[in-house]
């Protein structure tokens, strides 16, 4: 025997090793994932906490502006001076107001809502802003402050230099959704209004201002302050803030390839559809500028509910990232050290195991040479102590089963010889077979060329016998001619279906229904007034496919067979069942008539074959029926003891090519 290319042993440390290494990947692979979904997660509530203390830092902001507004608006010198017309005084305090607390606009509205005096920019007055939904409510005895868009025309009346700060060109950036236009023109503004009332209540002015959020810092660079307190990675700074006009960043300290403020540039497509088309917020990784980061955007809306900005705070993913992969390289050494452990384990297990394996290998070899004396020692209580004490039975068995062995070559001779009966029973049908197929062949060229003259006799004879008188004393002999010659051509057309069978005609097929057919048309019969009939169908017999016309003739010929055989007193039994093997149906004629002897048996099938008396049949409806069950690739068989009734079976098959 070859040498196996690896031993036992190192299939064992092998296959271990596999089962380790496939555990360890799959271990990585899930550990891996579940470190970065778990530091993920926390950047992620860590950004949405992040992103509440920005909306703090962007309404204090707007609280601070409302509350400017309002306090100067309640000013009982403003109310005066307004109500006297003072215009000058009026415009050296407010614009005193303004400067002091960093307003971009301060603007006087008189009760009309059209403007009475901008604070920058004092000769520009007279237009009307009755319009605005923040100077509107303010009629309505409201101070309210709120985000809003604010369009290049009204930022030139102001000023400008406003107008010229809100000016932004578009940066194409990775992932950023498609933009019409290369330049936004309006501005983004956080801007407050608030009514100016007598002291009876009524209304005498409006009071508004704001500061421009284009490239104003303060909110960003505060809420990087308070939020990210200056956090660092790689001289990267970790945190961002910035503000959106729609999708433009407008106000922001995520910073460009080249180091600057990223002023001009666009949200991604993904964040643009879920936060400014859908109104939803967006707590996820997102592609800002030119790297990824944890981001949380929400959307920034006017005092109309509608959207026209974002607020965002995000932190770089990098570092979340690298601390998984250290978390991952560092659970990698330690598996590897593990591995390198256990195999050392293993080198050691697997000798212990191998050792009494080798034993018994040496032993099949005595044994090969014919030493059934040979034993194995293993004193181990374990599955291979078992397998040692079953090999030494084993080998004491030996002797036994090769005694058995003889005895068993004895049976099998007498296996052989039933086999040969066996074959010498289907040569004997071949042979049969190829009999039929020579007298078909004989009986269709014979009846060929007696049939024509059997038609002419048969016809002059019964023109002879319509002119002979019955009185006369030809008549009788006369009718016996048209009889036996009517007899002959009986004969001769059985010798032709015999020769000539025509080809089935397949279709479903009920024989329950074909049996109640054979009988209905002999119920009538002579033969069948003393006959009991016993019917033992099966019911769960399937439809098969066969010539039902041919198989009623097959049946019908069994049955009138049988009905003669009782002379017309007994009893026939009808029985449907399947085969044995299960792929076919069994039809089973049975009668207790006076049998058939065993030397008759083989010869039944032959055509012209008969035990009937001479002018009772040809003996060719059984040859006949064989055929048509041939055709159909079934099988007839009969079983008799002379004395003891006779039993047909028909087999057909359950399915036809």
């Amino acid at each position: 025997m070859k040498n196996a290319p690896f031993s036992l042993r190192t299939k064992l440390t092998l296959s271990f090793l596999v089962v380790i290494i496939i555990g360890g990947l799959f271990s990585l692979i899930i550990g891996s994932r579940l470190v970065r979904e778990t530091l993920i997660s926390q950047a992620q509530d860590k950004v949405r906490h992040d992103l509440s203390s920005a909306w703090m830092v962007f309404d204090e902001k707007l609280n601070d502006i409302k509350n400017i507004v309002r306090l100067t608006a309640s000013r009982e010198g403003v109310r005066d001076a307004l109500l006297t017309g003072q215009d000058d005084i009026l415009f050296k305090y407010l614009g005193r107001v303004r400067s002091e607390n960093g307003l971009d606009v301060l603007t006087l509205l008189d009760a009309n809502g059209r403007v009475l005096l901008r604070t920058r920019s004092p000769k520009t007055a007279g237009d009307d802003q009755s319009d605005d939904e923040l100077v509107r409510r303010a009629f309505d005895h409201q101070t309210i402050a709120a985000a809003e868009i604010v369009s290049r025309d009204e930022l030139v009346k102001e000023s400008e230099d406003l107008a010229a700060q809100a000016l932004i060109d578009f940066i194409r950036t990775p992932r950023a959704a498609p933009r019409t236009g290369n330049q936004e023109t309006s501005g983004l503004m956080l801007k407050a209004a608030s009514p100016i009332q007598t002291e009876e209540g009524r209304i005498i002015g409006v009071l508004s201002g704001g500061i421009l959020l284009n490239r104003n810092y303060e909110i960003v660079d505060r809420i990087k302050e308070i939020v990210f307190k200056g956090e660092q990675y790689k001289t990267r700074e970790t945190g961002t803030a910035t503000i959106f006009q729609n999708d433009l960043r407008i106000s922001t300290n995520v910073k460009n390839e080249k180091g600057a403020r990223a002023i001009g540039t666009l949200v991604s497509e993904e964040v643009k559809k879920a936060v400014l088309d859908e109104g939803n917020p967006w707590i996820d990784r997102a592609f800002v500028v030119n790297d990824w980061y944890i981001t949380a955007y929400e959307p920034i809306k006017d005092a109309e509910n509608r959207i026209v900005g974002i607020l965002y705070v995000g932190m770089l993913e990098r570092p979340y990232l690298d601390t998984a992969n250290r978390v991952m390289r560092t659970f990698i050494l330690i598996a590897g050290f593990f591995v390198i452990v256990l195999l050392v384990i293993l080198d050691f297990s697997t000798a212990r195991i191998i050792l009494p394996l080798q034993r018994m290998a040496a032993a099949t070899k005595q044994i090969a040479k014919g030493d059934l004396s040979h034993r194995v020692d293993v004193t181990s209580r374990d599955e291979i102590g078992a397998l040692a004490d079953s090999f030494n039975r084993m080998t004491a068995h030996l002797q036994e089963a090769n005694d058995k062995l003889i005895e068993y070559g004895k049976i099998l001779e007498k296996k052989v010889e039933e086999r040969t009966r066996e074959l010498r029973d289907i040569q004997f049908h071949l042979i049969q077979s190829e009999k039929l197929a020579s007298i078909g062949k004989l009986a269709a060229g014979i009846a060929h060329e007696i049939n024509n003259p059997l038609g002419g006799i048969l016809i002059y004879s019964h023109l002879i016998l319509e002119d002979t008188p019955k009185s006369g004393q030809n008549y009788e002999n006369l009718k016996k001619i048209v009889k036996e010659t009517t007899r002959c051509k009986d004969i001769v057309k059985g010798l032709l279906d015999f020769a000539r069978p025509r080809e089935p005609e397949m279709s479903p097929c009920d024989v329950h229904e074909l049996l109640e057919k054979c009988l209905a048309l002999t119920e009538r019969h002579a033969l069948f007034q003393n006959i009991h009939v016993e019917k033992s169908y099966n019911p769960s017999l399937p439809r098969i496919i066969a010539d039902g016309g041919q198989l009623q003739q097959v049946f019908m010929n069994i049955i009138l067979n049988a009905a003669e055989a009782m002379n017309g007193n007994g009893a026939l039994t009808l029985r449907t069942s399947f085969d044995p093997d299960g792929d076919a149906v069994a039809v089973e004629i049975a009668d207790t008539g006076h049998g058939i002897k065993e030397e008759h048996q083989k010869r039944l099938f032959e055509p012209f074959f008969t035990t009937k008396e001479v002018g009772k049949g040809t003996g060719l409806g059984l040859a006949i029926s064989y055929g048509i069950v041939q055709k159909h690739r079934g099988t007839i068989e009969v079983r008799s003891e002379a004395g003891r009734g006779a039993t047909f079976t028909v087999k057909l098959p359950l399915k036809q090519k």
